[in-house]
């Protein structure tokens, strides 16, 4: 029998607390205060008879009965917003919508190219497009909050309930600005490295493993100035405007590389192609928008990628 005192409340703030893993981020994103945050936890865990969070150093961290019941838990908001849309589909008479959640490397080379290829279909349905960290939009699409998220292969403990579909594989590059000293092979590219700022993926980002790897094997274990980022547009501007050194998803910057705006450091990336594709819940029934959209998609990449 469902616990009648376990409201929408308690699965939202459970649900926010867990993504964040701070009580205080959780209050701020849900703009309620912090003992609000506490005592709704407390009655959740009052409830079920168990501890979903326990004390970690000065955080917090989700117990092994806070995992499974927040498999169950984003599993219900998933059906309460797809009754919702439902809902809304009758009352409007529109498709349901498509929430996308999609890495750099994919918003700026295969995504364009889908959605023409989506709009063209005329379905009826609003597609949202996020962008962000790799383990933030699988942490959404994990709790429901994205239908489907578009880029690299996560860890494999990043994977569970989750369903991945290989599209084209992809490698790292090193990119300057035209005219960069380093373009002119006078030297190592990896030892001129120390001179220069180096903007480098964030330490939550999925490739950045592979480029500290590629890094070390090639003799440069640390880097006197480097920026950890994300944001494909400060990185345009920033290495445009300086002698940056940006390291970084090839489909990101292929169209700046083509029309010559801005240069890849000659080396051999090879060993850093990683797989993307599309991952979604394994217990998803994409909805006939949604199908769409992933068949455009699969489009796009074979278009824009067609070696693979």
């Amino acid at each position: 029998m469902i616990n009648s005192r376990i409201k929408f409340r308690h699965l939202y703030t459970f649900i926010e607390v867990a993504r964040q893993k701070s009580v205080v981020r959780a209050a701020e994103i849900l703009n309620v205060s912090q003992p609000a945050v506490t005592k709704t936890i407390r009655e959740l865990e009052e409830a079920l008879g168990v501890a979903v969070f326990e004390r970690e150093g000065r955080g917090i961290r989700i117990t092994r009965y806070g995992e499974v019941f927040l498999r169950h838990a984003g599993a219900a908001l998933t059906a309460l917003r797809q009754g919702m849309d439902s809902v809304s589909q009758e009352l409007f008479d529109s498709a349901p919508p498509v929430r996308i959640g999609a890495l750099p490397t994919v918003s700026t080379r295969i995504m364009p190219r889908a959605m023409m290829l989506f709009l063209a279909e005329k379905t009826g349905s609003r597609v949202k497009i996020v962008t962000g960290d790799n383990a933030v939009l699988m942490e959404q699409l994990r709790v429901g909050d994205l239908d489907l998220v578009v880029g690299r292969l996560a860890s494999p403990e990043k994977m569970a309930g989750l369903s991945f579909e290989h599209l084209y594989s992809e490698q790292v590059v090193f990119i300057v600005r035209p005219g960069h000293p380093l373009l002119d092979g006078r030297r190592s590219i990896f030892e001129g490295l120390a001179d220069y700022p180096v903007l480098m993926p964030t330490r939550g980002s999925i490739i950045r493993p592979s480029v500290e790897q590629f890094l070390i094997a090639n003799g440069v274990a640390t880097l006197p100035v480097q920026v950890e980022t994300i944001s494909d547009a400060f990185g345009r501007v920033f290495v445009r405007s300086s002698e940056a050194v940006w390291i970084i998803s090839a489909g990101v910057v292929a169209g700046d590389v083509a029309d010559g705006t801005l240069a890849t450091l000659p080396i051999d990336t090879s060993e850093t192609r990683g797989p993307v594709g599309l991952t979604i819940r394994a217990d998803s029934n994409p909805s006939a928008p949604l199908s769409i959209l992933m068949q455009t998609i699969r489009q796009a990449a074979v278009e824009i990628m067609p070696g693979r």
